[in-house]
């Protein structure tokens, strides 16, 4: 908590980046401090991954990836969003990050 709002991290494929803005902003004005992703690596920002090179592309994402964690870090609890109930291989390590880190989890889908 900061205050009395509660930090909530979205997690999920960033494939689905409507959905994510849509839950960032009902979680919002429901009273929460939302904490997403910095870029959006499957539905949009192809602008940054296509100036790359293989390298300095596996370095980048190891950085984000670690990123995430430590905005995990600093939430109450997590918020999945799993459309179709879809986790890929990177959400569930953020899911398996936060609850042997005690945070709780909620899901968009059940």
């Amino acid at each position: 908590m900061q205050g009395q709002y509660k930090v909530i991290t979205l997690c999920g494929s960033t494939r689905f980046k409507d959905e994510f803005l849509e839950v960032q902003k009902r979680l919002t004005l429901e009273g929460n401090i939302v904490i997403s992703v910095g870029l959006f690596g499957h539905s949009g920002d192809s602008e940054v991954w296509g100036n790359m090179d293989e390298g300095t592309l596996t370095k980048t994402k190891a950085m984000l990836d670690d990123m995430h964690k430590r905005k995990i870090d600093m939430a109450d609890e997590i918020y999945v969003i799993n459309v179709g109930g879809y986790i890929g291989e990177s959400t569930r390590s953020e899911i398996d990050y936060a609850i042997r880190h005690g945070k709780k989890v909620r899901y968009l889908e059940n």
